[in-house]
């Protein structure tokens, strides 16, 4: 246990900010495991990975994502939302 009133607080806050850190990282991965079964099922494809990529900005914006790793799984979805185009 922590012994000081300011590491009382750090983890009082940390771990406010772990479950709302959950909360956007769950529905960025379930956005995307959508668009992914939707470039799968080449049904509706484009609207599920513009709604993923959205998904990867905010949850990027809010520092859940590293923007790198963000701009990262972005590319590969439109990467596959282009094979599908051809």
């Amino acid at each position: 246990m922590a012994n000081t009133s300011s590491a009382q607080k750090r983890i009082r806050s940390n771990e406010r900010k772990r479950v709302t850190n959950q909360i956007v990282r769950s529905k960025t991965r379930t956005v995307v495991r959508a668009a992914r079964e939707a470039l799968e099922e080449k049904t509706d494809a484009q609207k599920a990975v513009l709604l993923a990529i959205s998904e990867l900005d905010k949850a990027a914006s809010k520092g859940v994502l590293h923007k790198r790793n963000a701009a990262r799984r972005k590319g590969r979805l439109m990467k596959q939302l282009a094979e599908l185009a051809k």
